[in-house]
């Protein structure tokens, strides 16, 4: 999918719920579509040409996460990465590093994601519940710390 699509489909899901797609929201989903994976605030405010407000990001940030447009990773020392929720962009899992906090997205082959499926349903069973989905974190120490 084109990152204009996606934005149409953010867009349209702000809408259905009386929620303005506003310029920095949009300049927020540029930024996450085109990252190579999840983003705190913070990393996006460095990113970000031109930066916004660090108050307006927090706060299209939430606004997205609220609406199911962007999906929080609360990750390693408390930090929370935002994402394009799986709806927009598929399922995929990430890698992160436990030394510099860098998130990753890894695509899994689909013998690799049916064997981690066939894991979470025996997990979920065996507690009694109903698997809705998953997400797998590998973590470890990327190339730049290892």
């Amino acid at each position: 999918m084109t990152v204009d699509q996606i934005e149409q489909m953010a867009r349209i899901r702000l809408g259905e719920r009386g929620i303005r797609y506003t310029r920095g929201r949009q300049q927020v989903m540029e930024a996450l579509i085109r990252a190579d994976g999840p983003r705190a605030a913070v990393e996006l405010h460095r990113e970000m040409q031109p930066p916004l407000p660090l108050s307006s990001l927090y706060r299209s940030l939430a606004v997205l996460a609220e609406a199911g447009i962007l999906s929080p990773h609360h990750g390693a020392q408390g930090m929370t990465r935002y994402e394009p929720a799986e709806w927009l962009i598929g399922h995929h899992h990430h890698l992160v590093c436990v030394d510099c906090g860098a998130v990753g997205d890894v695509e899994l082959s689909s013998e690799m994601e049916s064997a981690i499926e066939r894991v979470a349903v025996r997990i979920a069973g065996a507690e009694g519940y109903a698997l809705t989905g998953h997400t797998l974190e590998v973590e470890g120490r990327c190339r730049l710390c290892a």
